[in-house]
Parts: structure tokens; sequence; C-alpha cells
């Protein structure tokens, strides 16, 4: 059975995770409605959720894969991450990477003015 989750982290192409995508169809980059606030989880990895005010709109990606990816990608995702719903711009609601607010806000760095991870990262070369 296929399986599709938008991505906002490492898991992107290029980024340090995306190799367990392999196998996985791309079907584009998307961005979420803005309902959400974007966490730097120790400069490792961004946490994201969702808010009822305040909320941006946050640039990721999409996949396709089958289920035997799909448990290589859980797998391998770093502490707190869940899948669970986003909601994207276009009005769709599909699965993605989440993190819980409580964690997020109480100890992490709230980066959502860039609304993008490789943003985020980026800046950080300045």
């Amino acid at each position: 059975m296929a399986f599709e989750i938008f991505v906002n982290g490492t898991l992107m192409r290029g980024l340090q995770l995306h190799e367990n995508l392999d196998g996985a169809e791309f079907l584009g980059e998307f961005k979420t409605a803005p309902l959400y606030r974007i966490y730097s989880i120790d400069d490792k990895h961004p946490g994201m959720f969702e808010v009822e005010q305040g909320g941006v709109s946050v640039k990721g990606e999409m996949y396709r894969m089958s289920d035997d990816i799909w448990a290589r990608v859980e797998a391998g995702e770093p502490p707190n991450l869940y899948c669970g719903p986003v909601k994207l711009s276009d009005g769709r609601s599909v699965n993605g990477i989440l993190f819980p607010q409580k964690i997020a806000e109480n100890s992490h760095l709230d980066i959502s003015e860039f609304g993008d991870w490789r943003t985020y990262m980026a800046s950080k070369d300045d």
C-alpha cells in the first residue's frame, strides 16, 4: 500500500536523512497552510506543530512510498518526531512529520520567521 507524507526537514532532497527515502517517489515541493510554527531542535532538525494563531506557512516536499520504505523512514527519525495530519496551502490534509509543541517551546529556538529549514540553516552561514 502506498503511503504519502509531507516532510520539512532533514528528509528533504540533499539533506542528512534523505537517503532514508531511497526508492520513494518525489511528488514535488509544497507549502503548508499558514497554521504552523517551526523550531530548530538543537540545529539538528526542525520541529513543526500546528497553532491556533500566529502560524506561518512552512515549505517542504511530498513523497509517496511503500510501507517498507515508510518503516525505514520512521525508524530513522530523531526522538519526539511523529506522523500526524498537516494542512497544505491547497486545502488538502496529508500525513506530515510533527514535533510536540510543549517540548519545542520549552527549550528550543523558534525559527518560524524563516518558514523553511533550509533558509534557516543558510542564515547561520552568514
